[in-house]
């Protein structure tokens, strides 16, 4: 590979590392190229990059990051690297789908990245895919924002229910 090609593909490596909230490291190995193009499909739905990148350049690409000591152990053989930039949790969860699935069953997660620390594969499927993405957390803070507005109202619409039924009680006893 010419010096220019290999500087060019660094540099925009390290900038998609630069830009990504979480990234998941894959070993591919053993994939149909079928099974390789559905998990592409899968991940560019869910706004992921993924890109099969020689460990060489990934190498030099984090050198002098946080993680590039702890991630060299996970730099050997077939690497595939999905970067997440909205979601943390997107990468990670279309890899855990993906891999329930019959044609999954070859993809091995080597490791995650997010803020600046190193998971391992069993921090990524079991912590990393299960955090809930940006809509769900969007979801959870407008609920508990409603919380206690509709407490209120319940409150407020109390006194009056209470006599409506009272009323209704008076009639019922009133009729016999």
């Amino acid at each position: 590979m010419l010096k220019d090609t290999k500087t060019t593909q660094i540099s925009e490596i390290k900038g998609r590392f630069d830009r990504m909230t979480a990234a998941v490291l894959l070993d591919y190995k053993g994939m149909t190229v079928a099974n390789v193009t559905k998990l592409r499909v899968e991940f560019r739905k869910a706004g992921v990059d993924y890109k099969v990148c020689k460990n060489s350049l990934v190498k030099q690409a984090l050198k002098g990051t946080a993680y590039s000591d702890k991630l060299g152990k996970n730099l050997t053989g077939m690497t595939g690297v999905a970067w997440s930039y909205e979601d943390p949790s997107a990468a990670a969860k279309v890899v855990k789908a993906f891999k329930k699935d019959a044609a999954g069953d070859k993809l091995q997660v080597k490791a995650g990245l997010i803020d600046g620390s190193v998971l391992d594969a069993h921090a990524v499927e079991n912590q990393l895919a299960t955090m809930p993405g940006k809509d769900e957390l969007r979801a959870m803070l407008l609920a508990t924002l409603q919380a206690p507005l509709q407490q209120f109202v319940a409150l407020l619409q109390a006194p009056t229910q209470n006599f409506v039924y009272l009323l209704a009680a008076k009639e019922r006893e009133g009729g016999q």
